[in-house]
């Protein structure tokens, strides 16, 4: 199940997924007699077959479609290879993920290629407790493509003797900021956990059609979100700016336009006592200062 979430680091909501089957015939089963190649099932089919690569920037380019807002794509190692770094680049999203310290991945450093662990010995490391080990700049190229990227180097807090990989194709970001945004993809981790565990996604259906499943997927879905909604509407903090605004409403003791109004009696009053000035000269002071102000508001003071 190849799921696409959107999170602003406080909510995550399942956007899309596809259930991915296999190319050989001979290993699928419960094949589809035949399908309108219009419908969206026989399109979800087709996209079910490709790779997952392929059908992750499928998923994206749904979503940039569809218009949700995003400035960055997290994922982890599986899909971090420069061919998709590029991909996801010509999409319009700037990428933050983790990649696989392999021998057969380059980058250019330096103008030479060569794999991160080369890198990584090529370069001293910070000391102390810094949270980053390494930093670099490092271009991902690809058929002479070339896009510049930040690659950051951290502690494995499981294994303290080795170290993980980040890259991130805006380069404006700094390191710890890196970090903190590749931490929100752990959102998607409590997702799973949650659908399989409590919302029966695994359970719940039995059947073979691929169809049904889609459909159950889609309803556990809906269920996450509800759920969702619910803790940012009910645990947020955020959502409590509507609570200020009633109580500065409460607090509130005149309007605008009462205040306003006080001002110009107030100024009135300071022209006749300071001024020589007859009344029927004062109103026309008066009456051109209401003729030269807006309408709107020179109805409201009106009305006060």
């Amino acid at each position: 199940m190849l799921t696409l979430g959107w999170s602003d680091g406080s909510t995550f909501l399942p956007v899309n997924s596809v259930l991915l089957s296999t190319e050989n015939k001979k290993n699928r089963i419960n094949e589809a007699k035949e399908t309108d190649k219009r419908t969206v099932g026989y399109k979800r089919r087709m996209l079910a077959v490709k790779k997952g690569t392929i059908a992750m920037l499928e998923l994206l380019k749904s979503a940039k479609k569809a218009g949700i807002p995003a400035k960055y794509v997290l994922f982890d190692s599986w899909f971090s290879s420069p061919s998709s770094l590029h991909a996801v680049k010509e999409i319009g999203y700037d990428v933050i993920a983790m990649v696989k310290k392999t021998p057969k991945m380059f980058f250019r450093y330096n103008s030479e290629d060569m794999p991160l662990t080369t890198i990584y010995k090529k370069n001293r490391k910070r000391r102390g407790r810094s949270r980053y080990l390494l930093s670099v700049m490092v271009d991902v190229v690809k058929e002479g493509k070339t896009i510049p990227a930040k690659v950051v180097y951290i502690r494995n807090k499981n294994k303290r003797k080795e170290y993980l990989c980040l890259i991130s194709t805006d380069v404006s970001l700094s390191e710890e900021e890196i970090i903190r945004i590749y931490g929100k993809r752990w959102d998607i981790e409590v997702f799973f956990k949650v659908c399989k565990s409590y919302l029966n996604l695994s359970k719940e259906c039995r059947s073979l059609s691929y169809d049904a499943m889609t459909a159950h997927t889609a309803i556990v879905f809906t269920r996450y979100m509800m759920l969702s909604l619910e803790n940012r509407e009910s645990n947020d903090t955020r959502s409590m700016g509507e609570l200020f605004l009633y109580f500065s409403d409460e607090m509130s003791d005149i309007t605008w336009i009462q205040a306003f109004q006080i001002l110009l009696q107030m100024f009135r009053t300071l022209l006749v006592d300071q001024i020589d000035i007859s009344d029927e000269k004062i109103d026309e002071l008066v009456k051109a200062f209401m003729d030269a102000i807006p309408a709107l508001l020179k109805s409201k003071l009106q009305v006060a």
